[in-house]
């Protein structure tokens, strides 16, 4: 890759960043595509935030991946909202355009991209378990919600949390979501009733932790997407391989919400299989 003063910049803000995978994935499918763009990991606190949304934008940057902690206090700062990011709530991809900012969040879109090139081509009409009400969480229902699941159940340790989650968004898609704590008795049916069963909650990164479901519940007609991407098989997913499910882990996922992100800065979608060896490299898996 070879810099000029034609090169054109995007990136990544977060706090911390150092550890982020998103410049190898970004830069592998860029010079593969021969485009003369570049992706830099920025370090930027909270009380920077704005002044470094201002200099990007000053600067002329194509674009900027938002991570933790700005996707919600980025908001106020851009100009317009994609549908994904209202709902949402959070914000993780900026595109600079004709001296406006747009905010997106395309963690939704890559939630589903990476279900049906897994051979999961619709979820219409259908029943879904949600394990965990944090950011990922919401910005799955929402997905879900989008695709015209029929049922949404949402478990969580703090039921409070899948409450209001599923209160949230029920109300601004109208969509039928349930709300439930992990010790619920209703939790075996709605698993019992559904297609598919998603894991977002950060429990699943240790293999020793215990399954936050009886394992005598996965059914044969259940698919089982864990979106932990570290560990690639999770104990959920290792568990459901064994009764014979179809699973999906949470690397496609990451790959194409950044893919996604990668076409909204230039109007081009990027090799996948490329950015997924990338990122695969990067994470030493």
């Amino acid at each position: 890759m070879q810099i000029t003063g034609k090169t054109k910049i995007v990136g990544v803000i977060g706090d911390p960043i150092e550890h982020s995978c998103s410049p190898q994935m970004h830069n592998a499918a860029f010079e593969q595509l021969n485009m003369n763009y570049v992706y830099v990991a920025f370090h930027v606190k909270a009380k920077d935030l704005k002044a470094a949304v201002d200099g990007f934008k000053a600067l002329n940057i194509v674009g900027i991946n938002v991570t933790i902690p700005h996707k919600q206090s980025v908001i106020p700062l851009v100009d317009r909202l994609s549908r994904e990011a209202e709902l949402i709530g959070a914000i993780n991809t900026l595109v600079f355009k004709e001296g406006e900012i747009e905010g997106h969040n395309t963690d939704a879109r890559g939630f589903i991209a990476a279900m049906k090139e897994e051979g999961v081509n619709t979820l219409c009409g259908k029943s879904v378990v949600v394990l965990g009400a944090g950011g990922s969480a919401r910005a799955i229902v929402v997905s879900l919600a989008l695709e015209g699941v029929k049922k949404i159940s949402i478990a969580n340790r703090t039921a409070s949390k899948a409450i209001q989650l599923a209160s949230d968004i029920s109300q601004k898609t109208g969509t039928e979501i349930h709300s439930m704590g992990l010790d619920d008795k209703s939790l075996p049916e709605a698993v019992s009733e559904s297609s598919l069963l998603v894991n977002t909650a950060s429990a699943s990164m240790n293999l020793e932790h215990p399954l936050l479901i009886n394992e005598d519940w996965l059914h044969r007609q259940l698919v089982v997407y864990d979106i932990i991407y570290n560990p690639p098989e999770t104990r959920l997913l290792k568990v459901a391989k064994e009764k014979g499910l179809k699973t999906i882990g949470g690397i496609g996922m990451l790959v194409h919400q950044g893919a996604i992100a990668f076409d909204l800065w230039t109007g081009q979608y990027p090799p996948v299989d490329t950015m997924r060896r990338a990122l695969i490299n990067a994470l030493g898996l």
